[in-house]
């Protein structure tokens, strides 16, 4: 049987794509390729001519990830967004509730710190990228330091977020985010 062209690019997007949200719903290592092809509505044999391993799938979907963050952020800046827009957009209650459609960072960030040498190296020019976005958002002259700073501003952020997550008071989440917003505003003062 003969499919239309680009269907074999398409079907891998749709694949990675559901990887994606499985893995920051559920975690790298409890998300497994049965689980992600028929969360794709695939058999787990069509797996196969699109990946030769897990890790490979792992690597593709957290890149996806992070781009689409990534492009999200980009996107609300050419809108108008300032820094305080963007620290209130990640640490709110809509992104806490859900990892799989939020930040890799603060699903994944152990388990990405023991994958494969050459998925690290991806996440960290991908992880540059955005703080150099969000570095743009800060006071005063794009510089070095405004790039440490906006690193560890997204650093608070991620685990802030993190933190909340774990919380299972509602209320008590909440004023975790409030309080995470208040550090990563003053943290981003300029000095």
């Amino acid at each position: 049987m003969r499919f239309e062209k680009g269907r074999k690019s398409a079907t891998r997007r749709h694949i990675i794509d559901v990887a994606s949200k499985c893995m920051r719903r559920d975690g790298i290592s409890a998300t497994g390729i049965a689980g992600i092809m028929g969360e794709a509505g695939l058999t787990k044999g069509a797996f196969s001519p699109h990946f030769d391993s897990k890790d490979t799938l792992v690597r593709e979907a957290l890149a996806r990830a992070l781009a689409d963050q990534q492009h999200r952020l980009e996107e609300d800046q050419l809108k108008g967004l300032d820094l305080e827009g963007a620290i209130r957009r990640y640490l709110n209650y809509a992104h806490l509730e859900d990892p799989g459609d939020g930040c890799p960072s603060a699903a994944l960030l152990p388990e990405i710190a023991h994958q494969p040498q050459n998925t690290r190296e991806d996440y960290e020019k991908a992880l540059e990228s955005y703080v150099g976005t969000l570095a743009a958002l800060l006071p005063g002259a794009d510089s070095a330091a405004n790039h440490r700073r906006a690193r560890a501003v997204f650093a608070l952020m991620v685990g802030t977020l993190q933190f909340a997550r774990a919380i299972p008071d509602a209320a008590k989440a909440q004023q975790t985010l409030d309080g995470g917003i208040e550090a990563a505003l003053h943290l981003a003062r300029v000095p």
